[in-house]
């Protein structure tokens, strides 16, 4: 049996929550020494199971019966290992636009998942800084659209909008979600900028990832301090 203590810290399935979040922290680890050193024999797999791993310390860091939030958020890290892994089974525009499909489910789902909470975002207590996240979105497809020929074009604005409504909207959540959201942007910018606008920063790989990840996780630390606090009964 499981009871709700507010303010108290969460005991339910801890152990397992830790070895979850160990893995995850070995995996990061790992795969961003393997980006350094351009290894990707090691950096593909890793990145595989990164997401994986980020939605077991979810799953372990909740008490059953999870919130809508939650179970949101696991669907969109769902879509988001599709982005990580469906581009390696394809080449070229064919592997880029498999990377976009993935995350981008992963963004609908995240704007779905954090809409209840659009009252308390940046678009209602700060709307100055939702104009620079309009800003920096438009800035971003201006940068790449004339490298984005075509549907690449589409899906760059496509994406640049969706992505910017989840940034925008994970403010709202937590302020853990509203940096994690921001780490994300500039993850997914940097690959924009990459592909589009040839704007590629030293080591961008090995900051590529590591924005993302970071990103993520700070994302998944806003859900789970959004949950009521659970303590095990014997």
């Amino acid at each position: 049996m499981t009871d709700v203590v507010p303010g108290e810290p969460s005991l339910l399935t801890s152990r397992r929550a830790r070895v979850a979040a160990t893995v995850l922290a070995a995996l990061a680890v790992v795969h961003l020494i393997a980006q350094l050193a351009g290894m990707e024999e090691v950096a593909d797999p890793t990145q595989w199971l990164l997401m994986p791993a980020l939605a077991a310390t979810l799953w372990c860091t909740t008490a059953a019966p999870r919130s809508r939030l939650v179970r949101l958020v696991l669907v969109a890290l769902g879509f988001s290992w599709v982005g990580d892994t469906l581009p390696d089974l394809f080449t070229g525009d064919t592997a880029f636009l498999a990377m976009v499909g993935g995350f981008l489910c992963a963004q609908v789902v995240y704007v779905v998942a954090f809409w209840p909470s659009w009252r308390q975002s940046v678009l209602v207590r700060h709307p100055a800084a939702t104009a620079v996240y309009v800003f920096l979105a438009v800035a971003l497809v201006a940068l790449c659209l004339p490298g984005a020929p075509g549907v690449l074009g589409v899906a760059v604005v496509v994406y640049a909008v969706l992505l910017t409504m989840m940034a925008v909207l994970a403010t709202g959540v937590h302020r853990l979600a509203w940096l994690g959201g921001l780490l994300f942007l500039f993850s997914d910018a940097m690959i924009a900028l990459g592909a589009f606008a040839d704007v590629v920063p030293p080591m961008s790989g090995f900051w590529i990832m590591a924005t993302y990840v970071l990103g993520q996780v700070l994302i998944v630390a806003g859900v789970v301090a959004r949950q009521p606090t659970v303590r095990a009964l014997a």
